[in-house]
C-alpha cells in the first residue's frame, strides 16, 4: 500500500527562503496538530555572528520554526487555506538545551481555541529526543 505525501512545506504556508524554518512535515491533521522537522543548514548566514566560534541557533528562531509548523497545520484546514497567520505573542518559553550547525530540530504542535481572527497553540522542538524548546503561540489572521 503506498503511503500518501504531504505537501511541501513551501506548497501550504508562505514563507520562503531564507525565511524558510520548516524543512518537512510528517503528520497533520488539519486545524489540530502537526509533526515535522527542520534541517538546520550548517551553513546559515546567522551562525556566522551567533555566536562567533560557538555557533548556536538563536532560541527565536526555534519559536519560528514551530510557529510555522503551527501555521501549517491551520492552513491545512480548508476553512484557514490561504490566510496570513501573524504571531500576537508567544507566551511560557523555555530553552533547555543548545542547537548546533547541521542538527535535525524535530518539531510538534498542537492547535488551541480558534476562531476566525485569532488562535492558540502550543509546541516544542528536540534534537535526538531531547526537547530544546517549549512555548505557547498566539497568531491573529492579518486583515484582508
Amino acid at each position: 500500500m503506498a503511503v500518501e505525501s504531504l505537501p511541501t512545506p513551501s506548497d501550504v504556508i508562505p514563507h520562503r527562503d531564507p525565511f524558510l524554518f520548516l524543512s518537512g512535515v510528517d503528520a497533520v491533521v488539519p486545524g489540530v496538530a502537526a509533526t515535522g522537522f527542520w534541517d538546520v543548514d550548517a551553513d546559515a548566514p546567522f551562525f556566522a555572528g551567533h555566536f562567533p566560534g560557538r555557533p548556536t541557533l538563536p532560541g527565536v528562531l526555534m519559536c519560528e520554526s514551530i510557529a510555522q509548523l503551527g501555521a501549517y497545520a491551520l492552513l491545512s484546514a480548508p476553512e484557514f487555506a490561504g490566510r496570513l497567520a501573524l504571531f500576537g505573542g508567544i507566551e511560557k518559553v523555555r530553552f533547555r538545551k543548545q542547537v548546533l550547525p547541521g542538527d535535525r530540530l524535530d518539531l510538534e504542535v498542537k492547535l488551541g481555541r480558534l476562531s476566525r481572527l485569532a488562535g492558540r497553540g502550543s509546541g516544542k522542538a528536540s534534537v535526538s529526543g531531547e526537547i530544546t524548546c517549549e512555548c505557547e503561540l498566539l497568531f491573529v489572521f492579518a486583515s484582508v
